[in-house]
């Protein structure tokens, strides 16, 4: 099998905007929006392939360049190995040398399509953070490693990699879930809401999907703000104040509560082994929420980042002035000791 060698420029502005060229009449795909660049020729490798091939059709000169992805992708008309390279620093303004039109585009609001459907895997990467971290929960400890995570968090969006092979699996499900419970549950909805609605959006773009009427698209915006956003952020509230043990438990009830709903609907016809299935989760769940669990215990000092309040006997620190409710910010905690009813949370690591 032939495999042509292209090259390609992810060329980035400061600001995150890249550009992005329509093939003109007379190529393949025409009308079809693609990262800037061509074929490499005999002899070329591909940072002399990039430079000319930009220089011929936007008229700029390459002073900064780096490979990032290579991936092959069989079209119609041949079978292509494309070399992706980002461009950070050039020379000139682009032009439109080829009678090409070419566009500056956000990879969070794209608006040209369709997108040539090898271009849709860098669009999707595009839009991840630069920066991954990868734990080391084994060696800090957990609540230094949480610690310095939500510090790092407040300044860049990152990947996060949990990498424990020797962290038992009770302590890895407890790694993954403070991280996540002890960040504002409205940050990590809007974080992940912003990250759907991106690769969807690049989705629709490269398959040239058309915009969905007003009326569509608040339909849309209505029914996962309230059938997803709700939920997430009531888990994550719910983590941070019973655990991630009873959280799962309580929220494991939520298909029998569908369930008697499509009963009183006339969808779903009754049976016992629903109703004992259904009776013995309540209980277990009750149970959950009756329990308490309360004795003497220590508190490090600590230093992290998460929405908190100042009438819970954890957050004695000062503001000026005092705000009211819930607030997200980096704050110490000071060594104390005292009893209370309290489950395993951003706060209570102890061991017994």
């Amino acid at each position: 099998m032939k495999i042509t060698e292209v090259a390609a420029a992810v060329i980035e502005r400061p600001d995150g905007t890249f550009l992005l060229a329509q093939r003109p009449e007379g190529k393949p795909y025409p009308g079809y929006w693609e990262f800037p660049g061509g074929k490499i020729e005999a002899g070329e490798d591909v940072a002399t392939a990039l430079a000319r091939e930009l220089k011929e059709e936007l008229g700029i000169e390459v002073r900064e360049s780096m490979p990032w992805i290579t991936r092959v992708y069989a079209y119609t008309h041949a079978t292509v190995r494309l070399h992706f390279w980002r461009v950070t620093r050039w020379d000139g303004e682009p032009q439109r040398l080829e009678d090409q039109d070419i566009k500056w585009q956000r990879v969070e609001a794209p608006d040209v399509s369709p997108m040539l459907p090898a271009n849709a895997p860098v669009l999707a990467a595009l839009a991840l953070p630069a920066v991954m971290i990868v734990s080391d929960a084994s060696r800090m400890g957990i609540d230094a490693w949480i610690g310095a995570l939500a510090k790092r968090a407040l300044d860049e969006k990152m990947l996060v990699q949990v990498r424990e092979k020797s962290m038992d699996k009770q302590k890895l499900q407890h790694v993954l879930s403070r991280a996540l419970a002890e960040r504002d549950p409205g940050q990590v909805v809007m974080l992940k809401s912003a990250l759907g609605a991106v690769a969807t959006a690049l989705l629709a773009a490269t398959f040239g999907e058309p915009m969905p009427s007003a009326s569509a698209a608040l339909a849309l915006l209505a029914i996962g703000a309230t059938g997803y956003g709700l939920s997430l952020r009531a888990y994550l509230l719910a983590q941070r104040s019973f655990g991630a043990a009873r959280t799962g438990s309580v929220f494991a009830f939520a298909p029998f509560i569908g369930a008697t709903v499509a009963v009183l609907l006339g969808d779903r016809s009754f049976g016992w082994p629903m109703a004992t299935g259904g009776a013995l989760m309540l209980a277990g769940v009750a149970l959950h929420l009756a329990e308490s669990h309360s004795h003497e215990h220590r508190h490090e000092p600590l230093e992290h980042e998460h929405a908190h309040v100042h009438d819970d006997g954890h957050h004695a620190h000062r503001h000026d002035p005092m705000p009211v409710g819930a607030h997200s910010h980096p704050h110490r905690h000071e060594p104390m000791r005292h009893a209370h009813p309290h489950v395993p949370d951003a706060h209570h690591g102890h061991r017994h």
